[in-house]
């Protein structure tokens, strides 16, 4: 790299900046990619059994935006579950894209919900513009969507299935390949680094459809550095390697300690999930306060993925170790033996959506202003300013704030809001 030539600036950070270089010779460039950052991808693809994988640096959030491109280019309208990462929105705003939205039937809060098959099927025969459904599967508590049926149904409209899978890049290793594009999903992003033992900002966009295979790079290329990073690529090059030796006996293991970590704590616990390797613990409903509770954890050495009052989220993956669930079984212990249980409390969360004011797009870029929640009744949403984790919208950008949502952000302990001047 021109600025350091490998040479780093403090000690001990050597060997990670003779890894920092850039497109010389023989070192490939990734939007042009025809040499080992090729091979590279070729053999991530072959891994997963895509029609084409193609490497990203700038995590999942670079891989949501091409997606919506490639759909934008076809002319497609967006129905979108509701739970979706701010991520998304941004992208719909970049590429003025209005949304469809499903309310999924939540589970309690807004980090969860199930898609209304009916109602998704309602949007798309409503409009005989083609369309796209997205859905975000695992989402943040470990749900995974019924992948096959969403495929089905888009067929049955001729509508593409786009998935935002960034938590569940194990799943196509798991004893059955529930991975979104084995079953159905035209296009699907994976965070590297939420699941593998990848670098930060490393994910892949992946294609079911050979059509899309030469639109992958074209699209990234509209929103992402000239100058990835050479590191974090590096790493996703690792992960062909750990997954093609390593992973499915890895998972074997974990599922075993999974299983037995949930057994060890039923009785004290009530967990939630599709996903093993979520460790989703239902605080509210086991009695607990998940603030406290993630904070005793964290007295305990357990740094916790997310917490609310109603939830405490857990991230295992197929890499860890005998030792991590050995801390993690022990930090949840001392929790439960010093926590004082109250009476279990399950939310009710029903949520309409709001008024329609704005296109996403206008709310983002008119001249905004943050205020506090409390004074954001009858404003329009702007920028969504939700904290990440989770980054779930509450009040979508364009959309009228009404008490319903401000009693929302309260809950999840969102104290202000960007609106529309």
């Amino acid at each position: 790299m021109p600025g350091h030539k490998g040479r780093a600036p403090v000690a001990g950070l050597e060997a990670l900046y003779r890894c920092d270089i850039t497109e010389i010779c023989g070192a490939d460039s990734l939007f042009e990619a025809d040499g080992i950052i090729a091979e590279s991808e070729k053999n991530m693809s072959s891994l997963y059994g895509t029609a084409a994988t193609a490497y990203s640096a700038a995590g999942s959030t670079l891989c949501i935006q091409a997606m919506l491109a490639i759909m934008k280019n076809e002319g497609r309208r967006v129905i979108a579950l509701r739970n979706v990462h701010r991520a998304f929105l941004n992208a719909t705003a970049l590429l003025d894209m209005d949304v469809e939205w499903s309310i999924p039937d939540y589970n309690g809060g807004i980090l969860s919900g199930r898609a209304d098959m009916k109602d998704i099927e309602r949007l798309l025969a409503a409009d005989e513009r083609p369309a796209c459904v997205y859905v975000t599967s695992p989402d943040y508590t470990g749900v995974i969507a019924d992948i096959p049926a969403l495929s089905r149904l888009c067929r049955k409209y001729g509508a593409k299935l786009i998935v935002d899978n960034a938590h569940g890049p194990h799943l196509a290793f798991m004893p059955e390949n529930i991975h979104p594009i084995a079953l159905g999903a035209d296009m699907c992003c994976d965070s590297a680094h939420k699941m593998l033992p990848a670098l930060t900002g490393a994910a892949m966009l992946h294609t079911s459809r050979s059509e899309y295979a030469p639109l992958l790079k074209q699209a990234m290329g509209l929103f992402a550095s000239t100058s990835p990073s050479y590191p974090v690529m590096m790493s996703l090059d690792i992960c062909n390697r750990y997954i093609a030796e390593s992973i499915r006996s890895d998972i074997s293991v974990n599922l075993e300690r999974l299983a037995a970590f949930r057994e060890k704590f039923s009785g004290d616990i009530l967990f939630s999930g599709d996903d093993p390797f979520h460790v989703t613990i239902r605080a509210a409903e086991s009695g607990y306060n998940g603030i406290d509770f993630a904070q005793k954890l964290r007295e305990n050495g357990t740094e916790c993925e997310y917490a609310d009052h109603d939830t405490v989220i857990l991230l295992m993956a197929p890499f860890s170790t005998d030792e991590d669930f050995a801390g993690l079984s022990a930090a949840v212990l001392a929790t439960v033996r010093k926590s004082e249980k109250t009476a279990p409390a399950k939310a009710a969360f029903a949520p309409k959506l709001p008024e329609k004011a704005m296109s996403i797009r206008e709310a983002v870029f008119a001249q905004s202003e943050v205020i506090p929640v409390e004074q954001a009744e009858g404003r329009i949403c702007g920028a969504v300013l939700v904290p990440c984790p989770p980054a779930i919208p509450i009040a979508a950008s364009g959309e009228v704030i009404n008490r319903e949502c401000i009693n929302i952000f309260k809950r999840y302990g969102i104290e202000s809001v960007s609106v529309v001047k």
